[in-house]
């Protein structure tokens, strides 16, 4: 199993950088590679798309308002990877500042790990450079 983690500072509370990204819902919020996200299996679920109109299937594993992090899986996906389970947490860094870590352990799929871990991480670390935008831009 391959495993990754990016993290960025934001210059914004934890708890209004949480508002925006702990729905299981709000991708399409601050994540500009995910349009559309629907949920289903009373929120459970979400099926997202892609830019290509792929579809992307995951379930929330774990959440936690109070400790500002959810963990879901990917049921069906474009990816070369199997065993999916990422974790996206919010904490703290004094009064007006947070660090959003995004974690994901994976079982490449006819790539070597190092494949899945840059695709994996570079979607993290873009990602998270999108989430401070859209924060640092509110």
């Amino acid at each position: 199993m391959a495993s990754t983690i990016a993290s960025i500072t934001i210059p914004a509370s934890a708890e209004r950088v949480w508002q925006l990204i702990g729905g299981f819902n709000s991708l399409p919020d601050w994540l500009p590679y995910i349009p559309d996200s629907a949920l289903s299996e009373g929120g459970r679920i979400r099926t997202l798309a892609n830019p290509a109109g792929e579809a992307i299937v995951e379930r929330m594993e774990a959440f936690s308002d109070k400790e500002r992090f959810y963990s879901y899986s990917i049921l069906k996906a474009p990816f070369p990877a199997k065993d999916y389970f990422a974790t996206i947490r919010v904490k703290p860094e004094g009064k007006d500042a947070s660090v959003v870590e995004w974690s994901g352990s994976f079982t490449p799929v006819g790539v070597g790990d190092e494949d899945v871990i840059q695709l994996f991480h570079g979607i993290y670390a873009d990602g998270l450079q999108a989430l401070k935008k859209t924060v640092t831009a509110a």
